[in-house]
Parts: C-alpha cells; structure tokens; sequence
C-alpha cells in the first residue's frame, strides 16, 4: 500500500504541473510584457520534454533500476519548479518548463513498477486507479490553479507546485523500493533495436494508438469547453464547472472499478462494448451539435457517454500492451506513451485550429478520431491473442 501511495503522490507532482498555470497565463504575458501566444509556448515546451523524458527514462530504467531513474527524473521535475518560481524572463520560464516536462516523463516508470508487481486483474485495477487519479489532477489544476493565481499571484501557482514536487522527491527517496530484479548492464544499440522492434510492430502501434485516440477525444473537447459553455452558451463559470465535473466523475468512477469490470466479463467484452459505447457517445454529439447545438446538457452527456466507453477499454489495452511486451516493460511503457502524447498533441492542436464556437467543428473532429479507434480496435481484435 505504501508503494501505491508513493506511485500516486508521484504522479500527481509530475501531472499536476502540465496545466496548472493556465488560468495565469494573462498575468504572466503581463509581468514579462510578452503576447499570450508566446506564453502558450509554456505548454509546448512542456510536452516537448514530456515526450524526451518519457523515451529516456523508460529505457534506462530497463537498466540502471526503476528507482534510480525516477530519484533523477523527480530531480530534475523540482528543478524545474524551482526555476520557474524564481525566473526573471520568458526565456528562463521556458527552459524551466522544458526541464519540468523532461522529469515528469518518469510517469511511463511508475506504470512499469505496477507491471513489475502485480500481474492479471489486479494490475488492471491499479492501472484504472492511476488513471482516474491522473484525469482528474488534469482536469482540477487549472481551477485549483485561477484560485491560487487570485490569492497570490501566477509564482504562488509554481511554488505549490514546487512545494509537491519536494514532499514527493523526499518520500520517493527514503521508501521507494527497487522493483525490478533483473538489471542489465547499459547498451546503446539494444536500447536502440527495442525501440525499434516496438515501433516496426503493427500491434504495439494499435495498443498505444486505441488508448491515445480515446485521450484524443476527451482532451479536443475539454480544451474547446470553457469558450463553448460559457462564451457561445452564456452560461456561469459554476455551472460550466458543473459540466465538467460531472465528465471528470464519470471517468474515474468507471476508472475505478475497471479492474472488477474486466475480471468479471473479460478483456475482449471490455474493448468491444467500451468501443461501442464511445462511438454510441460521438454519434450522439454529433446528432445534438445539429439538431439542437445549443443543448449543454446533451453535449455533456454525449462527453460523458463516450468517457465511460473508454474508461472501460482504456487501462485494459495497456495492460495487454504490459503483458506482451514484458521482457522491456519500461521501454513498452515509455515508447507507448510517447505515442499516446503524440497523438494527443496533434489531434489537440487540431482541435484548436478548426474550432469555431460551435459544437459541430469538435463534433466532427471527435467523429474521425472514433473511426479511427473504431478501425485499429478492430485490428486488435483479430491480431492479439489475448483478445480471442
């Protein structure tokens, strides 16, 4: 219990950190008298480290220890904190935030210390559990993030997080075990042919696609949500909080228990019917968006419909992808997020792009990103022995 507490606590400093700053983003363009767009590069940044660290770190932990790499990541993750509390230009803002993004890629070590652990149902369950955490640290920090910003200003934001950060490298250094037994010495070129054999193989693509594709959804809709509910709907800022509660509820709910839910009806029930439910909820966006597009409650429980859907599928594909590939965990685990995040960037970015203050553009977006889950979902099915 201690060792899940200590994966959670981590989980929370490196995740927290992504989106937190958002509500402060206007202030802070002030302070350094720069536009807001070169602010948002903040983000980028950000996920531009996520991306290198989480490719880094899994493969070395396949050598030097799960540990040790995630003491250097944390490392690395309050460094940069620290950084951006104290930072005196854009310049070193950006540089901290990238430093940031590269110690938070340790997150792919923590899911293969679940895997180093625990087998079957049970590391579905803890998967679901960390997930559940994981979405709804990423949906609150931006609110706990505007009510920090209000009390003391866009540095208070970082040092919360710098102050998690530090609570969390000290425990993960006096108590965290090493779980993985069988190190081997460091080696350049088979670092490089796992990576390689991982990205040439169709069905590792698929399990990391399906997952990323499902986050795809969730992710395009919710950056679009504050404009939509508030400026093209009028409604208050508390009941568009309300909405996107009830999303962000649903999921973890679900999250939850999808380690009982897949040990009672089986894997192959699990993607099949949470892929059914998904395309039930992007159908039903899609319909309200031109029926009634001005129906918040509709819209939201078409978000919440499809959230259960890949609630359910979700943490079961990753831990097939785990079980698969179990002779480089950390590297499976690492180069499948960094698939997932690559997706999840693009389609984002997409999202921002075609977005009008209608629903109907998302609407449409998340209708292409379901055909193509629908599409390599059924691949799997057909493909992964686990699955028939």
């Amino acid at each position: 219990m201690l060792l899940f507490f200590l994966l959670v606590l981590s989980l929370i400093a490196q995740y927290i950190e992504l989106d937190i700053a958002v509500p402060s983003f206007p202030d802070i363009a002030s302070h350094f008298h720069v536009s807001y767009n070169v602010i948002q590069q903040t983000v980028v940044y950000n996920f531009l480290g996520l991306c290198i660290g989480e490719l880094l770190f899994g493969a070395l932990s396949e050598f030097y220890g799960r540990r040790k790499i995630i003491i250097i990541g944390h490392t690395l993750l309050l460094i940069g904190a620290t950084g951006c509390v104290i930072a005196q230009s854009i310049f070193w803002l950006l540089v901290f935030r990238f430093i940031q993004g590269i110690g938070a890629g340790t997150s792919v070590v923590m899911f293969a210390i679940v895997a180093d652990c625990y087998q079957g149902n049970k590391a579905t369950k803890f998967i679901g559990i960390m997930n559940a955490i994981v979405t709804i640290v990423i949906a609150l920090a931006p609110i706990l993030g505007s009510l920090i910003n209000e009390a003391v200003g866009w540095r208070g934001i970082y040092t919360s997080v710098a102050i998690i950060c530090i609570i969390s490298w000290i425990l993960l250094l006096l108590w965290l075990p090493e779980t993985k037994k069988d190190l081997t010495v460091f080696n350049f070129r088979k670092m490089v042919k796992d990576y390689q054999r991982l990205f040439y193989d169709i069905k590792f693509i698929a399990l990391s696609l399906v997952p990323g594709l499902f986050s795809s959804i969730y992710i395009s809709f919710i950056t679009c949500a504050p404009s939509l509910y508030m400026e093209t709907f009028a409604l208050p800022g508390t009941v568009y909080a309300i909405h996107q509660s009830a999303i962000v509820a649903c999921y973890a709910l679900i999250s939850l228990f999808s380690g009982d839910i897949a040990r009672y009806f089986g894997y192959r029930w699990c993607i099949i019917n949470g892929t059914i439910i998904i395309a039930v909820g992007a159908l039903f966006l899609l319909i309200t968006s031109i029926i009634v597009p001005d129906f918040s409650a509709f819209i939201t429980l078409s978000i919440v419909i499809a959230t259960i859907g890949g609630a359910i599928c979700q943490t079961v594909i990753f831990n097939i992808l785990i079980n698969i590939f179990s002779e480089t965990k950390g590297t499976a685990s690492a180069a499948s997020m960094f698939i997932r995040h690559l997706v999840l960037t693009t389609f984002t970015w997409l999202s921002s792009c075609i977005y009008n203050g209608h629903i109907i553009s998302v609407s449409l977006l998340i209708l292409l990103i379901v055909t193509l889950e629908c599409i390599f979902t059924a691949y799997l099915l057909q493909s992964t022995q686990y699955l028939r």
